[in-house]
């Protein structure tokens, strides 16, 4: 296979980025991970999809309480999808590397105070492939603080996968 046609090729799927959060089932511990593999899979009851790398610490957070937030990253906050590349869980008070967050209403898990939207999810399956874990999570909160969209990879040159 030519690996530069295979890059190329899969980077063309229309990636939006989001921050995926989540928090240790005592809550002392939080994580927060910038994603782009969501999809929303069913209508009743609402459920979406996320890929989640293997060895991160959200992934850890997210198998040891069954819940995650996707939050909405909008479409001019490309600094903030960049703070969460990398795996972070330092956390001080109410703020994930620096950004502030509330507990959602729902689930507890971490919403970023700086972004549009969000959901909270519970998990009610997984699929455990490759260097990544698929999970499924039940809808079961979302709000929206203004109406923007999310940023998408291809309109920042961000080569992220592939």
């Amino acid at each position: 296979m030519d690996e530069a046609a295979k890059k190329k090729a899969l980077r063309m799927i229309p990636y939006g980025l989001y921050v995926l959060t989540s928090k240790s089932k005592d809550g002392s511990e939080v994580a927060a991970a910038t994603i782009n593999w969501v999809t929303q899979t069913s209508f009743q009851p609402p459920l979406v999809v996320v890929g989640v790398k293997g060895d991160s610490s959200v992934h850890g957070c997210i198998q040891d309480s069954g819940v995650f937030a996707v939050n909405v990253i909008g479409k001019e906050q490309k600094d903030l999808a960049f703070v969460f590349f990398k795996h972070n869980k330092a956390q001080h008070g109410h703020s994930i590397s620096g950004h502030p967050y509330e507990a959602g209403k729902a689930t507890g898990a971490p919403i970023i105070a700086a972004c549009p939207a969000w959901w909270e999810c519970k998990l009610v399956g997984q699929v455990d492939k490759g260097d990544h874990t698929v999970f499924v999570g039940e809808v079961v909160e979302a709000g929206v603080r203004r109406d923007d969209h999310t940023i998408l990879m291809r309109d920042h040159n961000l080569n992220y996968g592939g």
